[in-house]
């Protein structure tokens, strides 16, 4: 019985990639299909390589830690190595992501703040009458929000 195999096409549309980015992965020694004729062959394990490759560029790692990570497979200890590195690396890269996390929800709070002051503004602007200056009512906003957080 012959082992299935998968034309670049067939990988391309099955993970909504380009045939393009198979070949690309393929030069920088990730995937090794073989020939027949002028076509690449793809087996079950090319596969599994991209589906791992594509699992690990959507969680930011690079890949020459992706290929690291891969190899490791190869190396005959039941993936013990694999695991430990994959597991070493998942946990950084949790670590990173968290830290971003937590900027961006900074970033976000701050913005609302600053939404909030500049619609209160514009609609004073709005009403007409008399407006303080952008600045000191920026400020005066500012430090009542920082008040109120305290």
């Amino acid at each position: 019985m012959t082992e299935k195999t998968f034309t670049i096409t067939d990988l391309a549309q099955e993970f909504k990639v380009t045939a393009r980015a198979i070949r690309f992965y393929e030069d920088k020694g990730l995937l090794h299909p073989s020939r027949q004729g002028m076509n690449r062959v793809y087996t079950k394990r090319d596969r599994a390589r991209l589906i791992l490759i594509l699992r690990g560029k959507r969680l930011g790692f690079s890949l020459a830690e992706i290929r690291e990570m891969i190899n490791l497979y190869d190396l005959g200890d039941g993936q013990g190595e694999q695991l430990r590195v994959t597991l070493k690396r998942s946990a950084d890269r949790l670590k990173v992501l968290e830290t971003q996390r937590r900027d961006v929800e900074a970033a976000i709070d701050e913005l609302r703040r600053s939404v909030a002051i500049l619609e209160e503004y514009l609609g004073l602007k709005d009403r007409g009458g008399k407006v303080p200056s952008i600045d000191d009512f920026v400020k005066t906003r500012s430090d009542a929000m920082l008040n109120v957080a305290e």
